[in-house]
């Protein structure tokens, strides 16, 4: 009885991982220091600042959106929205609140600080799943999310004296930054939890949430800059300063790629995998970021990055060891959701 060829589906997992994982860090990482660069670094040779945080939410869900269409049109799959159209609003209005709050807290703290901030995440996750979702959480859980926020803490709290970085003079604020990232988190856990709400109340494709989710999204924050009175604002800024428009359509375009890559990760190697790249992203972001824009660190928050890096690799660690995830069952599971009404 001859044996199937294992070397080739091997080589082909491998290849897949080098995608997913390629296609991760590489959109991440550009996203990131974009970010950085269009908040913090001015523009021109009057030094204006890029102010307008809802035209960059604006921007990214209408091109996502685009592109979700064109995905579910070019796959013949039907535009139902599977979920009443309220629920979507719901995950959209928390997911711009999570993103202006992200992209404003820019403004008064550096990115290494913001990017390890979001690290602290588990805590209002586990704090909308017990309310949300009625989850019960070991101690183990407890023990890593204290681990995590104590590290972010030192991160925070003890910054490097003398920052050399020419674009952060004048515009630092630790207390306004921390509660503009406070908020990021609050409404981040929130969006996060209520987007697997409907993921198991409802039998969707992942395509059809990302798409009504970001014309629900391009709908609000189109009201938002209306009301604002920044549409017009923002326009006259990119269009005076063109460097500022590729930076955003850069954005835009890496931000609505990362989706897509995302999505792959998650059905083809699960959520822990997936979880032990989003950990390595955020490392290299924060080391880009560090020689990119001149950010020192102190000796503080290299011993808060060692702890917050150490118990999130050591937590997926574990939960490989005691869960360990194969293509098949993830595949299966990612395809076929329970449904149900949430």
């Amino acid at each position: 009885m001859t044996e199937p060829p294992s070397p080739p589906l091997k080589d082909n997992k491998v290849l897949k991982g080098v995608f997913a994982v390629g296609g991760i860090l590489s959109t991440l990482v550009i996203y990131g220091i974009l970010q950085e660069k269009i908040m913090r670094v001015p523009y021109g040779p009057n030094k204006d600042y890029f102010i307008y945080s809802l035209f960059l939410v604006f921007c990214n869900r209408i091109t996502t959106s685009a592109v979700s269409a064109g995905v579910l049109l070019a796959s013949k799959k039907a535009l139902d929205p599977v979920a009443p159209i309220h629920k979507y609003c719901i995950v959209s209005m928390s997911n711009i609140l999570t993103t202006t709050c992200q992209y404003e807290a820019l403004k008064y703290v550096s990115f290494p600080v913001q990017t390890l901030a979001k690290c602290a995440k588990m805590i209002p996750v586990m704090i909308w799943g017990t309310i949300i979702m009625q989850k019960k959480y070991k101690g183990q859980d407890y023990f890593f999310a204290f681990i995590v926020t104590l590290g972010c803490s030192l991160f925070i709290l003890y910054p490097a004296e003398g920052d050399i970085s020419p674009y952060s003079r004048g515009r630092e604020s630790t207390i306004w930054g921390v509660s503009l990232m406070m908020g990021y988190l609050g409404f981040d856990g929130f969006t996060s939890t209520f987007q697997d709400k409907l993921f198991k109340g409802y039998d969707m494709g992942i395509h059809t949430q990302i798409f009504y989710t970001t014309v629900c999204s391009c709908l609000l924050s189109f009201t938002g800059l209306i009301m604002q009175g920044n549409l017009l604002m923002a326009i006259d800024f990119v269009s005076r300063h063109h460097d500022c428009f590729f930076d955003i359509a850069l954005l835009s375009t890496v931000a609505t790629a990362s989706q897509f890559f995302i999505s792959y990760t998650i059905r083809t190697f699960g959520a822990l995998t997936f979880a032990t790249i989003m950990t390595t992203r955020q490392l290299v972001s924060i080391l880009l970021s560090c020689l990119w824009f001149a950010h020192p660190l102190s000796w503080e928050q290299c011993v808060g990055a060692v702890i917050v890096f150490g118990a999130l690799y050591a937590r997926s660690f574990l939960n490989n060891k005691k869960k360990p995830l194969t293509l098949d069952n993830t595949e299966n599971r990612a395809s076929s959701p329970p449904k149900g009404n949430p």
